[in-house]
């Protein structure tokens, strides 16, 4: 059967999410490494969304897409993190049903936008660098937030019939989850009721949305880098290098991550391997983005300086 046994009624009102193996004092010391982690987080895309809101050289569509990045990885990564910091210090380490359900359906979709702003930034640099002279017509403000715009519409809207399906799956024990989120897997090995249907269609429509939107961000900074090659002087490269190198160097890490995690079933692979790539993707890499960005975007340095009063 493809979808819900409706003969089989879920009695599993809670989950218990393992979380990271160790005794009380290793939960503690993970507790304020991730706590630490997490603050980081917030503080470094906070200073990013500072510094774009306040800086009336950065109300430029590139930055303000950058600012709008750094609001979703502050939403991104408060899908997890609190609720992982929780579970440390929790002697039951259970999650309502609900709550379960919610946390993957809000990780899922956060992703997912952040996976579509990725593309709409890539498109960005593509004009700015490949069509100069027609940048300011085509990407106007008002493009720019009408892309972010769908952005998240269409990043909460692309998983919501999996989530309705995966929801309404009969749980009727065990619930023990060896992971330290709800995701695909360990859900569906938990259900009583076989629905390869609804796992298949999930993976496809993940396997498409990165792969397609991985093919179009390649594509994009393929003729941005034969645009760039054109141009004989190193003044050139340098500029496509700090407007571009950033985005580069995060969608790499993000989508191989993605891609090694939901490119296809992972229910072979170990429980500590799902975890660590997982850790990766939503709790590193937000963790490095302000860093990345920061560091190889001039206009961006020079007003995170300003907001920190860095001379």
């Amino acid at each position: 059967m493809g979808f819900t046994n409706n003969s089989v009624k879920s009695t599993v009102t809670e989950f218990v999410l393992l979380g990271f193996p160790g005794g009380q004092e290793m939960q503690i010391f993970l507790f304020f490494l991730f706590f630490g982690v997490y603050i980081f987080t917030m503080m470094g895309n906070g200073t990013t969304i500072c510094a774009v809101r306040w800086d009336q050289r950065l109300h430029i569509p590139m930055c303000i897409l950058l600012g709008n990045f750094a609001f979703l990885e502050i939403w991104y990564s408060t899908s997890t993190v609190p609720s992982m910091l929780a579970n440390f210090l929790s002697e039951t380490k259970t999650i309502s049903f609900v709550g379960c359900f919610l946390q993957f359906y809000f990780f899922t979709s956060l992703a997912t936008t952040e996976i579509y702003l990725l593309c709409v930034m890539a498109y960005d640099r593509y004009l700015a660098i490949c069509h100069p002279l027609h940048y300011p017509t085509i990407m106007t403000l008002r493009l720019c937030y009408l892309w972010m715009f769908l952005c998240w519409v269409f990043g909460f809207l692309s998983y919501s019939v999996s989530m309705v399906q995966l929801s309404q799956l009969s749980f009727c024990g065990p619930n023990i989850i060896d992971h330290f989120v709800c995701d695909m897997d360990p859900l569906m090995s938990l259900s009583c009721a076989p629905a390869p249907i609804t796992k298949i269609v999930f993976y496809i429509l993940s396997s498409r949305i990165m792969i397609l939107t991985l093919l179009y961000i390649l594509g994009s900074y393929t003729l941005l880098l034969i645009t760039a090659l054109k141009v004989p002087s190193a003044a050139g490269w340098r500029k496509a290098f700090s407007t571009c190198g950033s985005h580069l160097t995060v969608v790499c890490l993000f989508f191989g991550a993605l891609l090694a995690m939901y490119g296809s079933p992972t229910s072979e692979n170990p429980a500590e391997l799902q975890k660590i790539i997982t850790l990766f993707y939503s709790v590193v890499t937000p963790f490095l983005n302000p860093l990345i960005y920061s560091l190889c975007n001039k206009e961006m340095k020079a007003a995170l300086k300003k907001v920190l009063r860095i001379e």
